[in-house]
């Protein structure tokens, strides 16, 4: 009799319809590796790729509507939970996989990275993502995290001939692995302490006996599995990684690295700190780590002179206002179930509009820079705007969107919600902290935005455009001094150039369908976002 029940507690059934979007994400990295071994032509792993991303992201859409569904139980907890939040994370991660894919294409047609290990490794990542949301066991959680951290070590440094893409990978790999061992760490301390790995168990575990929470080692445990996450999101003090590994990665990889990467931290982080962690224990350091990241991301941004570094460092900032709500639950009084919940819901959806905003941004980038360039200096897209009216005006309304100023109206609606939660929940001086560097943020987006309709400096022949290229790809070195001042030139073997407003010769910028495709797809999805915020924010209450 004990033999029977002891063998029926370990098999368990399987729900393959909750698990078909993580199947088609898997295949999808299985088929690029045959496109790439069989057929060993780039269009055809790149479109690969692509049609496993669009699949992904259909059958999250499909699982997603039919009801919450749970699969590798054990009694009433389980490791696989996928509801309306985690076929949104799916949907987002996919989406943006096809997107970065397609802002990938001049990067791959030029031969600065291989196309069969490039789409391979994305398609990894993006299995990752979709496992992510749906975790409700430890064990599920860190390995889906790493799963879509890891294939980003090599993706960064995949640059042929680029020392800095290089030297970005290696700082992005130890300070990763670093953030790796002690969410490990505290992952084994929790075990040790609760006896429970599903977050649901836990969590209930320590609501029944308090006492454990007094414990040395589960403080220590709570600790470690905060400073790990908070790694992962980019948060001030854990954030010097984030700058340098944006700027020396390959401009579609930096678009990734800030939109899935960042959304992946953000909800392993919700899902430790919504069903296992109790949220006195968390929120305290949660609302200390969103204070310090807002603001030392918006001051340090003032000051940035490149382009993805000053969209590294706001990204930065931004991860500071999705903490907000989460660091305020513990500060609040009088807390419901209604205000934990949206809370919960004001950090997703807060995340998903930035990711949108985001993936725009850096797709206007890559439509104004040469092929396979890096982001250049804020001056090299001084007057865009009057050679490329469309593709300026889709970076300014993302980033007026991003510093939450109409009509970006997914991100006003966004940085609403935020103060709105914090003030549902009682910590109205959180709410003042977050409008204050809300204002702080306007300086730069706002002076970005302003230098893509100004004149063009007088007096230089290049800026970094050129030397860019000969770093980062096969083109040879630019010596921009040699270059007459105000006279339009041609330069052989890296990029076209022209006189632009009477001085500053204009870089000539990709030119490839599919990034405008992406372009005004990010741009018409954060549009309609912006007059249909609460269906994301219903989805993300789920």
């Amino acid at each position: 009799m004990s033999e029977q029940i002891m063998g029926a507690s370990v098999v368990q059934s399987v729900d393959n319809v909750a698990l078909l979007p993580a199947y088609l994400a898997a295949g999808t990295a299985v088929l690029v590796l045959l496109a790439d071994l069989l057929v060993a032509r780039g269009r055809v792993t790149l479109a690969t790729a692509a049609v496993g991303s669009a699949a992904t992201a259909l059958g999250a859409v499909l699982v997603g509507t039919r009801g919450e569904r749970r699969t590798f139980c054990v009694g009433p907890d389980c490791s696989y939970v996928f509801g309306g939040r985690a076929a949104l994370v799916a949907v987002v991660v996919a989406l943006l996989t096809l997107g970065v894919l397609a802002l990938s294409g001049p990067l791959l047609r030029a031969g600065q990275s291989p196309t069969g290990e490039y789409c391979f490794l994305l398609a990894c990542s993006m299995t990752g993502g979709v496992v992510l949301g749906a975790a409700g066991d430890l064990i599920t959680l860190i390995v889906a995290l790493e799963t879509l951290t890891l294939p980003l070590y090599v993706l960064v440094g995949l640059r042929r001939g680029s020392l800095a893409s290089a030297e970005a990978a290696v700082t992005f790999f130890v300070v990763s692995v670093v953030a790796t061992t002690l969410t490990l760490l505290g992952a084994a301390l929790l075990y040790a302490a609760t006896g429970g790995l599903h977050l649901g168990r836990i969590g209930t575990l320590l609501a029944d006996r308090p006492e454990v929470l007094d414990l040395p080692l589960t403080t220590a445990a709570v600790a470690l599995i905060l400073l790990g996450l908070a790694f992962k999101v980019a948060a001030v003090p854990f954030h010097a990684w984030a700058p340098a590994t944006y700027d020396g990665a390959p401009l579609p990889v930096a678009a990734y690295l800030s939109t899935a990467s960042k959304l992946g931290g953000v909800v392993a982080l919700l899902a430790v700190v919504q069903y296992a962690l109790p949220a006195d224990v968390t929120g305290p350091v949660l609302a200390l780590l969103a204070v310090l990241t807002m603001t030392v991301g918006n001051l340090v941004a003032l000051r940035q002179r490149r382009t993805v570094r000053l969209l590294a460092w706001s990204s930065v900032a931004q991860a500071g206002y999705i903490l907000a709500p989460l660091g305020a639950l513990a500060l609040a009084s009088g807390r419901t179930a209604d205000a934990r919940t949206a809370a919960y819901a004001a950090a997703v959806a807060y995340a998903v509009f930035f990711v949108v905003l985001e993936l725009a941004a850096f797709a206007a980038v890559v439509a104004l820079r040469p092929a396979g360039a890096d982001g250049g200096m804020v001056d090299d897209l001084r007057g865009a705007a009057r050679r490329h009216p469309w593709r300026a005006a889709a970076l300014g309304l993302a980033l007026i969107g991003l510093a939450g100023l109409p009509p970006g109206l997914a991100g006003l609606f966004a940085k609403v919600t935020v103060v709105r939660s914090l003030l549902d929940g009682g910590a109205g001086w959180l709410a003042v902290v977050v409008a204050v560097n809300a204002v702080i943020g306007l300086a730069y987006y706002l002076r970005l935005t302003a230098a893509l309709w100004s004149a063009p400096s007088d007096g230089k022949a290049l800026a970094s455009g050129g030397a860019a290229l000969a770093s980062g790809s096969p083109a040879r070195a630019v010596d921009d001094s040699a270059l007459p001042a105000g006279a339009g030139a041609r330069l052989v073997g890296a990029v076209p150039v022209g006189v632009a407003g009477g001085g500053t010769p204009a870089v000539a910028p990709v030119r490839a369908w599919t990034v405008g495709v992406v372009l005004a797809v990010a741009t018409a999805v954060a549009l309609l976002l912006g007059f249909a915020p609460q269906l994301v924010l219903d989805i993300a209450a789920r």
